[in-house]
């Protein structure tokens, strides 16, 4: 397996409670790993430890490592704007910025001076809404602001401008669980089709989902990985009794 990321020893605590326990795995190239489990396993808090947000949680703190293409991105000298870059996060529920369609996606690319000249910015803007499957939708209201887009419109915009940056990796923290089903299938398919280019981490509690999606299968329960594999290996054969358990629906 060709692995981008590796967490090796992951410890997270919020206080004194501790959120993850001795998280040993390891996450393959431009594949789709889906991190699945029943509510409040620690899906999001390992999600959140793959680009640094956990830190911006007041009381968290975590042991161990996370190497990203071999560099621990947790070591003093990293900056964590370049780690926050590298690997890009889709959030539950979409959050455009309060601004136009054309500059949600521009945005990031003005941070960074990605771009020389205004020619360059449109055909990166409608690049990235291509990417996300959004550009035909909005190709004639670019200036108009992307409050007034529909839920799934927005997450799509969002997973634009997160491509616009030009990220390695898409971390998605059940970017679909606030979205209607024909715009959570818009997703599903952007996704399907990233994978390509990315690395993609999704954390899900939907198992259908999970099935429909994952070529990597992580599945957690109370903190800890109970086992990780070959999607189909892990839904055919699973090999830990509360894995098959979880696949059963008996909890």
């Amino acid at each position: 397996m060709d692995t981008h990321i590796q967490v090796r020893n992951l410890n997270a605590f919020y206080d004194s409670a501790q959120a993850l326990k001795n998280i040993n795995i390891e996450i393959p190239h431009k594949q789709i790993t889906v991190i699945m489990g029943p509510s409040g396993c620690g899906k999001t808090t390992l999600l959140k430890c793959l680009n640094r947000f956990l830190e911006l949680t007041d009381g968290a703190r975590i042991t161990g490592l996370v190497l990203v293409d071999d560099q621990d991105i947790y070591t003093r000298d990293v900056d964590v704007t370049e780690v926050r870059k590298v690997v890009g996060l889709l959030a539950q529920r979409p959050s455009p910025l309060p601004m136009s369609i054309y500059e949600n996606v521009a945005y990031g690319l003005r941070i960074h001076q990605m771009k020389k000249n205004k020619q360059e910015y449109k055909q990166a803007v409608r690049h990235y809404l291509e990417l996300s499957g959004l550009w035909d939708e909005v190709k004639d209201r670019l200036h108009e602001p992307a409050a007034g887009l529909s839920i799934g419109q927005q997450q799509r915009l969002c997973l634009a401008r997160g491509l616009a940056v030009q990220p390695e990796i898409i971390l998605g923290d059940e970017p679909t669980s606030a979205l209607d089903p024909i715009s959570a299938q818009h997703i599903e398919k952007r996704l399907l089709d990233l994978k390509k280019e990315y690395t993609i981490v999704l954390v899900t509690h939907i198992l259908r989902q999970a099935k429909r999606l994952a070529d990597y299968v992580v599945f957690m329960y109370l903190g800890e990985v109970v086992e990780c594999g070959l999607a189909h290996e892990v839904f055919e054969h699973p090999r830990q009794e509360r894995t098959r358990a979880y696949l059963e629906g008996q909890f």
